[in-house]
């Protein structure tokens, strides 16, 4: 090898050494990185670190509430919660455990891929349900020795009676918010106030230390209905009983306590089970004895009169001329089923009579008619206060024909409630005094003293109405089946044909009766409306009196009402032991 291609060649010696200290020299690098960098961390940024590993322990967790009892007016339960558990996971730490899951999700009847891709898609979370409301033996039979699955305590609604009093007290949704009735009117006064409390967790998941209480956990308030769970059952039973033996479309059904104007039965058909709110038909979650409204056809007859005799223009004396039972407004003919020829006013209760009343409403001017009905709470809402109520319809006087002045004197071209109905009769029966209704227990100071409003009809007035709505219950009346005996009732009926887009329908009828009970010295008052009746007859008196009758005399009984017809209570004792 020439001396020129040796000076070429590098010192292999050299050249190992070389690379030897550089490796060292890397490696000292790293090696004061790495010191540096842990005196960063135990000086600079212990702190932070400190309280970062504590937040992996440290959790601020729900301290769970029950929400409010709803009871009836003697503390029966109506709405309750009862403890349930929820299953939630990490789908951090459940996803990389597929075999657990699979088992969770077997037992929670879930779909298994759904409930992967769920996950999935909520991966960057810490907190996911898988399934809520669980008894909680099954559920801590589902969690129990699955790391990434926990159980939550909540609260869930339930509701002793069903769908006896479900139009009323209404439901919640899985979160126990108010959705209908009393649930959704009193939700601010019913609902829970969740705690929060500060503990230690394992890496399961499970407290191993309390720390503090950071905010104290509420309860709801209670609410007392005024409703008594006694008249209920019986008033929904009749209605159900009625409604199936006239193969009818729907009803309702109220029931009051004239005096404090509270309502003591409220009920309709068809109804719904509040414990099991899956497929259900909205329609029938309605309450429609305060949201549906219908001609209420002769029940209005009493207002009519009893606007003309406010005003002085009829008294007991008065006689109204029907013959021959018809005659014609602007064209359109009025009747009554027969000749009645010449009636007084009580005569016209006492018959029905659309000729009498007629004449009675066209005495009047429209003004004054108009300004009654509102007086006496047509048109307006019933004041209950609740979901959807309707307010009825009750057009401006100047709106109206003849025709309507006149049909409107027996309750057509008018709409109301079942329940705006019954607080009318309530009307008459406190010698006219307008009162305030309520579905919640009032004072018992407040319930009498503080709840009168105002006088809307001459106490003279409504004791003449009464007189006159004794004699419909009677023998020569209309509502005989209404009558119960030891008692004197007052009451009327009413048959309306239904309205469509096309007008009245032949073959459709709402019946309806509302009375008042003990007459002498009224306590209660109850209306009741079937919609449709089909079978077995459709006038007021058939259908809907006896529902009145049934309903209102086992109420006279468990309230302890004395009777005040004794005469005719002995007469009927005396003719029983007689045929005996």
């Amino acid at each position: 090898m020439s001396k020129t291609q040796q000076s070429f060649n590098p010192n292999p010696i050299r050249f190992y050494a070389l690379r030897h200290y550089f490796v060292i020299l890397v490696l000292m690098g790293l090696l004061s990185a790495l010191i540096g960098r842990a005196l960063y961390i135990q000086i600079v940024d212990k702190d932070f670190l400190s309280n970062q590993g504590v937040q992996r322990q440290i959790r601020t967790i729900e301290t769970p509430a029950y929400r409010g009892t709803i009871t009836d007016r003697y503390g029966t339960p109506l709405a309750i919660s009862t403890p349930v558990d929820s299953v939630w996971v990490n789908p951090a730490e459940i996803l990389r455990n597929l075999s657990a899951l699979k088992q969770v999700v077997k037992k929670l009847k879930l779909d298994y891929p759904e409930t992967i891709s769920m996950l999935k898609q909520k991966a960057d979370k810490e907190f996911v349900y898988l399934k809520r409301h669980l008894e909680p033996e099954l559920a801590k039979q589902v969690a129990e020795g699955v790391d990434g699955v926990y159980l939550q305590r909540e609260y869930h609604r339930y509701y002793p009676a069903g769908e006896v009093v479900s139009h009323i007290v209404g439901y919640t949704d899985i979160d126990d918010r108010g959705q209908e009735g009393l649930e959704l009117v009193y939700q601010d006064w019913l609902k829970a106030q969740p705690g929060q409390r500060r503990v230690i967790r394992n890496r399961k998941g499970a407290v191993v230390e309390e720390i503090a209480q950071v905010k104290p956990a509420r309860s709801g308030n209670d609410l007392t209905s005024s409703i008594d769970m006694r008249l209920q059952y019986i008033a929904y039973r009749s209605l159900v009983r009625a409604i199936n033996y006239h193969a009818a479309k729907s009803g309702s059904a109220v029931l009051l306590d004239v005096r404090s104007g509270e309502i003591l039965a409220m009920v309709n058909q068809p109804s719904y089970n509040p414990n099991q709110r899956k497929n259900q038909n909205p329609a029938q979650r309605r309450n429609r004895a305060l949201t549906d409204v219908f001609e209420p056809g002769s029940a209005i007859k009493p207002f009519t009169l009893a606007a003309a005799i406010d005003r002085g223009l009829f008294d007991n004396e008065s006689r109204i001329d029907t013959a021959p039972g018809w005659f014609m407004v602007k064209g359109h003919p009025i009747k009554d089923i027969r000749n009645y020829g010449e009636l007084d006013l009580a005569g016209v209760l006492r018959k029905s009579s659309n000729v009498g009343a007629s004449r009675i409403a066209l005495s009047m001017r429209p003004k004054d008619l108009w300004q009654s009905f509102k007086n006496y709470g047509f048109g307006e809402p019933s004041g209950v206060s609740f979901p959807a109520e309707s307010a009825g319809y009750l057009s401006h006087y100047s709106d109206w024909q003849t025709l309507d002045h006149a049909t409107m004197g027996f309750g057509y071209g008018l709409s109301v409630s079942i329940t705006q109905l019954a607080r009318a009769y309530a009307v008459i029966a406190n010698g006219g005094q307008e009162i305030e209704l309520s579905l919640i227990k009032k004072e018992p100071q407040k319930a009498i003293e503080n709840q009168i409003m105002r006088h809307v009809m001459k106490p003279s007035t409504a004791a003449m109405m009464m007189e006159m709505l004794e004699q419909v219950v009677g023998s020569s009346g209309t509502a005989t089946r209404a009558a119960i005996p030891g008692y004197r009732i007052a009451g009327k009926t009413g048959t309306a044909k239904k309205s469509t887009d096309g007008g009245y329908q032949q073959d459709n009828y709402i019946a309806v009766f509302a009375g008042i009970a003990p007459a002498s010295n009224p306590r209660l008052v109850m209306a009741v409306m079937i919609d449709e009746p089909t079978q077995n007859g459709y006038y007021g008196g058939k259908v809907a009196a006896p529902v009145f009758q049934e309903v209102m005399s086992n109420a006279l009984r468990i309230l302890d009402i004395a009777p005040d017809d004794l005469p005719a209570l002995q007469a009927g004792i005396t003719d029983t032991e007689q045929g005996a």
